[in-house]
């Protein structure tokens, strides 16, 4: 099947589409659509950017419109046909606008009951009678031990983004919300990865599912281009500094692996005179939900995250991705990279690498460590280093007799301190 049309989907739904102007299905989306119309169960591992929002959006929108058109439509407060179970507060705004898009033909009604906010929000979003409830787990099992909200007339239940869903309890959680609905009704679940809560929920709830997987899942899609940064005596900023002059199209996500080195780089950043927004756990959601607003509207281009920001959010201006800081697996790494490049679109990924991450670049590159290890050495097979001047910056002489930068020795720097560093030629690019 290569067109919509040829799904059987209904005739306002295909409306919307070329209004939008969506008319290719991709492959994840030619693979699972027929299955989920047909009521079979999914499991469906693709990888990002790739359409799953919209893969089990239509065969949603299509089953319960036509129910809504036979005569049969929803009449009861709270009592939902169909559950997307979402990891998070903003992936969950996410595929919110994506369902609006295509409701405003078909008149159904998108409910959300999302963790993020207060429990009193919850409860009047599920007053009166609409058809999609969507839902992250946690607070979806709260309004269920109050009784506020009653699952009899469910006929399809989505888990998108399952990998995501790293609760201690997410697996409790999602037994109790299938156990609540009737029996062999459809289930769909899509990921990017099949981690291991991922395959304990397959395990679990999916064993008479069809597991559908894209030919490029587990891998960066072609649109990408990568470059690998040599860093030398791990000296990250001279190289940095040089990426942030670039103006590539789009907005960059920087990623840090640690809360603390993502408040530090961004520091440092807007020191040099950069403007930049941080996003990561641990801070204030509205000032989190604020500066990823800032960022997704271009009014600045730069974001620093950790790995809060490689799953989930679909930021299509996104055209060039850094790891400051490499992650240890493969896994995560492909989350990141999954930023940019999206639905087609070129993209940049820049990994800033050390000796301590020829691991993973082996596996990327497809080279031995040992091989690797030689772009750290120079034509003699002696070990490169920086410069003097970028290892040890000049820096005001204390009063003592030490001559020790004060960063080294817990004094405060002066007023006006600025360590200068200037890129030399040999920190050298990985080709």
């Amino acid at each position: 099947m290569n067109t919509f049309p040829d799904f059987g989907l209904l005739p306002s739904l295909i409306k919307t589409l070329k209004t939008l102007k969506i008319y290719t299905p991709t492959e994840i989306q030619r693979n699972a659509i027929p299955l989920l119309m047909s009521g079979q169960s999914v499991v469906g591992v693709s990888e990002t950017g790739s359409g799953k929002t919209l893969t089990y959006a239509l065969p949603i929108l299509h089953l319960l419109k036509s129910f809504e058109n036979e005569g049969n439509s929803v009449t009861e407060a709270a009592m939902p046909r169909a559950i997307v179970l979402v990891p998070s507060r903003d992936l969950g705004e996410q595929v919110s606008k994506v369902f609006k898009q295509y409701t405003h033909d078909t008149r159904l009604r998108v409910r959300p009951v999302l963790g993020g906010t207060t429990f009193e929000q919850s409860r009047r979003s599920i007053e009166g009678a609409f058809e999609i409830l969507l839902a992250t787990p946690g607070r979806l099992t709260q309004l269920m031990e109050k009784d506020l909200i009653n699952f009899s007339d469910v006929r399809m239940i989505v888990f998108d983004e399952a990998d995501q869903m790293l609760d201690d309890g997410f697996l409790t959680e999602s037994e109790m919300i299938v156990k609540a609905c009737p029996d062999d009704i459809p289930l769909a679940l899509f990921s990017a990865t099949v981690s291991k809560r991922v395959q304990e929920l397959m395990t679990s709830l999916f064993e008479k599912a069809e597991v559908v997987r894209s030919s490029g899942a587990g891998k960066v899609v072609k649109t990408l281009k990568t470059k690998n940064e040599t860093v030398i005596d791990g000296l990250r900023w001279p190289i940095f500094e040089k990426l942030l002059k670039q103006k590539p199209e789009g907005g960059t996500i920087v990623f840090t692996n640690t809360r603390e080195q993502c408040d530090k780089l961004a520091a440092e950043i807007e020191k040099k005179g950069f403007a930049c927004v941080v996003y990561r756990g641990e801070m204030d959601k509205g000032q989190r939900r604020s500066n990823l607003n800032s960022f997704r509207k271009g009014e600045v281009n730069l974001l620093v995250s950790t790995d809060l920001a490689a799953r989930g959010l679909d930021l299509d201006h996104v055209g060039r991705v850094i790891n400051f800081h490499l992650p240890q697996d493969m896994e995560n790494y492909l989350h990141r990279a999954g930023r940019t490049a999206r639905a087609g679109k070129e993209g940049l990924v820049v990994n800033l690498v050390t000796e301590r991450d020829l691991n993973l670049i082996a596996k990327l590159e497809g080279k031995g460590v040992k091989e690797l290890k030689t772009r750290f050495k120079d034509k003699n097979g002696k070990r490169l280093h920086a410069p003097e001047e970028l290892r040890k910056p000049k820096v005001a002489k204390a009063k003592t007799k030490s001559a020790k930068p004060a960063q080294e020795n817990g004094a405060k720097a002066k007023p006006g301190f600025k360590p200068k560093f200037k890129p030399k030629s040999q920190a050298r690019s990985f080709t």
